[in-house]
């Protein structure tokens, strides 16, 4: 059931997120429907202001008006999220919601993918993706924040750093 889980976008009014959110999520629990609808999400970013009186850290509504809501889509849920005081809509063309494409989750960050690095530093990789695929090189740096990576490839007889995802290259045994 939960593989056909998707993530949705739900319209609300301007400051109604959180009251929103909190609202699915007590709804869900009552109708006891967790395998249904999943998660509900308001992406974050933290921003420093700087201001006359200093700097201050502050969390800030990435995209204010929109709740994020990963569920299986029935009429049950639809309904459910639909008609939470707060909600317009969802994002979609009429009454029917557009899922967000797994390029868009990985955009906005709201699913983290955990990946297995099977090489470190000063290992000789492979280069398994992209535009230097089958290229050879050695890691120089692993940043896993960010995922990515730099490792060090010979082209021309020139030693080149390449930036890639952490995905793109493998180990060499």
């Amino acid at each position: 059931m939960s593989e056909s889980a998707k993530w949705y976008v739900a319209h609300t009014y301007s400051g109604y997120e959180n009251t929103v959110k909190a609202t699915i999520e007590k709804a869900v629990e009552n109708r006891n429907m967790g395998d249904l609808i999943q998660t509900v999400n308001i992406p974050m970013e933290t921003v420093t202001e700087i201001t006359d009186s200093g700097s201050k850290t502050v969390e800030r509504k990435v995209f204010p008006g929109y709740v994020l809501v990963k569920m299986v889509l029935t009429d049950e849920t639809w309904h459910l999220v639909r008609n939470v005081r707060g909600v317009t809509g969802f994002v979609g063309s009429g009454n029917k919601p557009i899922p967000l494409s797994e390029e868009e989750i990985a955009s906005l960050g709201v699913e983290k993918r955990e990946i297995l690095v099977g090489y470190q530093v000063g290992d000789n990789v492979k280069i398994t993706d992209g535009a230097l695929e089958s290229f050879l090189g050695t890691v120089e740096e692993i940043d896993l924040e960010r995922s990515k990576v730099r490792v060090i490839v010979s082209m021309f007889g020139r030693e080149t750093p390449v930036e890639l995802n952490l995905d793109q290259i493998e180990s060499i045994p």
